[in-house]
C-alpha cells in the first residue's frame, strides 16, 4: 500500500507541474488552483509514503520517476525535443532507481 501511495504522489506531481507549465506565470486561474491542488496532493501522499520507506529511497523514486514521466508529457504534449544525452540521462535516471530498489539494503524489501 505505501507504493501506492508513493505512485500517488508522483502522478499528482506531474500534474502540478504539467499545470504549472499551462498556468503561463501564474496569469492563467484554472491552471494555477490545479498546479497547488497537485502539489498539495502529492506532498500529502509522498508523507504518507515516507512513514514507511526511507526518505532518500522515496525521494528519489518520486523525483527520479517525475523526471521522466514529465520530461515524456512535454515530449509528447508540449513540443519538447529529446536528444541522444537526454534519452541517455533518462535511462541512467532509471538505472540508478533500479540499483537503488533491488540492490541497496536502504530499500525496503
Amino acid at each position: 500500500m505505501t507504493y501506492l501511495f508513493l505512485a500517488i504522489a508522483i502522478a499528482a506531481e506531474v500534474a502540478g507541474t504539467t499545470f504549472l507549465k499551462l498556468s503561463d506565470g501564474f496569469t492563467r486561474p484554472v491552471p494555477s488552483v490545479l498546479t497547488v491542488l497537485g502539489y498539495g496532493v502529492s506532498f500529502y501522499f509522498l508523507s504518507i509514503a515516507l512513514r514507511s520507506i526511507p526518505t532518500g529511497i522515496a525521494y528519489a523514486i518520486w523525483s527520479g520517476a517525475g523526471i521522466i514521466l514529465i520530461t515524456l508529457i512535454a515530449w509528447f504534449f508540449q513540443g519538447q525535443k529529446l536528444d541522444a544525452p537526454a534519452l541517455g540521462g533518462m535511462g541512467l535516471i532509471i538505472a540508478g532507481l533500479l540499483v537503488m530498489n533491488l540492490l541497496s539494503e536502504s530499500a525496503p524489501h
